[in-house]
Parts: C-alpha cells; sequence; structure tokens
C-alpha cells in the first residue's frame, strides 16, 4: 500500500512508485517540432539524444536507430491527428529497480504530443522584459549541457520571473557569466559581433543555438564567436534574442533600463523559416 494524497491505495495502482524518473530525475528528453509529417532537424536532436543517454551511461537499445525514433514520434502524431503541425517530446528514463544505484542500465520511454497552431516560426514584436535569477546557479559541467528531467532551477527561475512580472529570466553559472534563458540559448549582438556562451559555460547545447551559429556565420558582416557575456556586457548590447526548436527565435525587447533592437533577430526567424517552407 502506498498514500496519496491522504488515501490509501495498492502501489500497483500508481505507476510512477517505482518510475526512477520519477524518484531520481533518471531521464532524459528532447522537444522536437514536427511540419508536415517531418521532424525538422531530426539528425540533431537524435545524436543528442544518444549523446546525452552516453553521458549518464544508459544502455542504448540496439533498435534505437534514428529511423526508429523518428517513426515512433511521426506515428504518434499521425495517431493524434497532429501531423502537420506539432511539437514532441521523448523522455527515455532507466528502468525500475534500485536506489541510487539502479538495478541495469536498460531503459524505456514516453512519447507524448501536443498541436501547434502555426507550423512557420512567428516573430513576436511584443515587448519582451528579462532580468537576471540570482538564487540558484547553473553549474559548469557536461550534465548541464544535455536536457535531464532534473530542472528544479529552471522551475524555480519561472516562478520568480511570474511573481516579478517579467518575460523570461537570464541564468548565471557558479563563476557569475550569464549562461542562458529559462527555456532557451542566449545570444548578444554588439556592433557587428554576435555572441554566446560556450558550452563550456554550462549553457544547453541547444539544437536551434546550432542552426542560428551556421545561419550567422554566412552573413559576410557578421563575427560570430562563442565567449563568456557578463551581466555588465547586457547593458553594451544592441540586440539580446533567446533561441529554442520550438519558438525559434525570441527577441529580448527590455533588460532593467535598456530596450534593445530587433533587426538581427528578424532576419535570422526570416532565414529559419526557409527551412520550414523546405520541409
Amino acid at each position: 500500500m502506498i498514500n496519496f494524497n491522504g488515501t490509501m491505495v495498492s502501489q500497483d495502482t500508481n505507476i510512477l512508485t517505482h518510475n526512477r524518473a520519477f524518484l531520481y530525475g533518471d531521464a532524459v528528453f528532447e522537444t522536437v517540432k514536427i511540419v508536415n509529417s517531418k521532424i525538422l532537424f531530426l539528425e540533431d536532436h537524435y545524436f543528442r539524444l544518444m549523446a546525452s543517454m552516453r553521458v549518464i551511461r544508459m544502455e542504448i537499445p540496439m533498435n534505437f536507430t534514428m529511423e526508429y525514433i523518428e517513426e515512433q514520434i511521426v506515428s504518434l502524431a499521425t495517431a493524434n491527428s497532429l501531423s502537420n503541425s506539432s511539437r514532441a517530446r521523448i523522455t527515455v528514463f532507466r528502468n525500475d529497480g534500485g536506489y541510487y544505484l539502479p538495478k541495469s542500465n536498460n531503459v524505456s520511454f514516453l512519447i507524448h504530443t501536443t498541436g501547434i497552431e502555426e507550423a512557420f516560426y512567428l516573430f513576436n514584436q511584443e515587448k519582451y522584459e528579462v532580468d537576471l535569477f540570482k538564487d540558484f546557479y547553473v553549474s559548469k559541467q557536461l550534465l548541464s549541457s544535455i536536457k535531464t528531467t532534473n530542472k528544479i532551477l529552471n522551475i524555480t527561475a519561472s516562478i520568480f520571473a511570474s511573481e516579478n512580472g517579467y518575460d523570461n529570466c537570464l541564468l548565471l553559472n557558479d563563476s557569475k557569466n550569464v549562461v542562458e534563458a529559462i527555456q532557451g540559448n542566449l545570444f548578444m549582438l554588439t556592433g557587428k559581433k554576435l555572441i554566446t556562451p560556450p558550452i563550456s559555460e554550462g549553457c544547453l547545447n541547444g539544437i536551434m543555438r546550432k542552426q542560428v551559429l551556421e545561419f550567422a556565420k554566412k552573413l559576410d558582416y557578421l563575427e560570430v564567436i562563442e565567449e563568456v557575456i557578463s551581466p555588465f556586457d547586457l547593458q553594451k548590447a544592441d540586440e539580446l534574442f533567446i533561441t529554442n526548436v520550438i519558438k525559434g527565435i525570441q527577441p529580448i525587447t527590455n533588460y532593467r533600463k535598456k530596450e534593445f533592437d530587433v533587426v538581427l533577430s528578424k532576419l535570422l526567424l526570416e532565414k529559419l523559416n526557409e527551412v520550414v517552407s523546405a520541409t
């Protein structure tokens, strides 16, 4: 028996009782965007998922090919009538058994899908204000660069942002440098230099981060670099924007008393939508 919300029930009725993702955050995940029954940036998502599983020493099943993962995700979206435009999340977790030390490194997975109204990435021109989150810090280590289900820092930062009327917060690492936003990577334009923190600073190895870096490097007038960003650098920036695979590019319009342009973020979003058009 277990106690669930004050009621004694059989532990067999609650599938979370022994689930390691629930008990210990022993899981990794990928969130993908599906357009016209195709997963955008499939190869990048697949190899990041495989790399994440290796980092935390999960055993990768022989059938976990890119084609298999794609089929499982797209077939679910189709079954849910969401294949034209949707987001899907695949969570891979170690099987039940053990405490901190698992009984095995074998895994299971869960996929769920949610509809998205617009297949193309939309440019948000509304005010979007951020501030720094200083209560807790991102650790400069490899685990910070992969998508695990241990996201309590991001959750706490989201609550802080909501309580203080911000649209997002920027996270700091244990060296007090700016790492990323709550749900995306950060880019900063100063003059003709586009900067994003290196993965070694503890930021997520984002799929959209990779795409934006590739697009930006094709613009001859830009110098694109991965470099440490301090909180003081933000005040000198011309543009700030956040990237993730679902929203694409989200321009930041306000940080404290500073207002930012949105010219480059709009241009890069247009380049991104060319990829969607070709899907």
